[in-house]
């Protein structure tokens, strides 16, 4: 199973951790960080990250849900069947924190995962893995 990462350009570190942990557990992981080269067209290529894999997961924090690339990658995920079942939204921070019209109404109805702002630990990261892995 191939897993894009969908991240606000803000989180990038916290976008490193969690590429590294899903590796860590044997997945195959799309990082536009290592996917996009330099004199790229970023669109073409994530276009085609999209097109090649089959789950994604994407972070959740302020930043991510004024991103306009994060909010387009969630409408292609929920449109192709690959995705089915396989759309881990990770709430980073206090889920109270987040206005709730912020969030895409449709990831309310998805089984999420939370993660502290701070220091996300192992466990926490692991969880995304083992919801990918069921979903497989």
């Amino acid at each position: 199973m191939k897993v894009f990462i969908s991240h606000s350009s803000q989180d990038q570190d916290l976008a490193a951790r969690v590429v590294s942990s899903l590796e860590k557990s044997g997945l195959d992981v799309w990082y536009d960080k290592r996917e996009i080269l330099p004199g790229d067209n970023w669109a073409d290529k994530i276009a085609q990250g999209l097109r090649e894999s089959d789950a994604m997961v994407v972070l959740l924090t302020p930043s991510a849900l004024e991103s306009d690339s994060v909010n387009w990658d969630i409408d292609f995920a929920l449109t192709q069947k690959p995705f089915k079942r396989r759309l881990i939204p990770v709430i980073v921070g206090d889920p109270e924190n987040f206005p709730r019209h912020r969030i895409p109404w449709i990831l309310h109805h998805l089984q999420t995962v939370t993660v502290s702002a701070n220091g996300t630990s192992d466990e926490e990261l692991n969880q995304i893995a083992d919801l990918l892995k069921e979903a497989a």
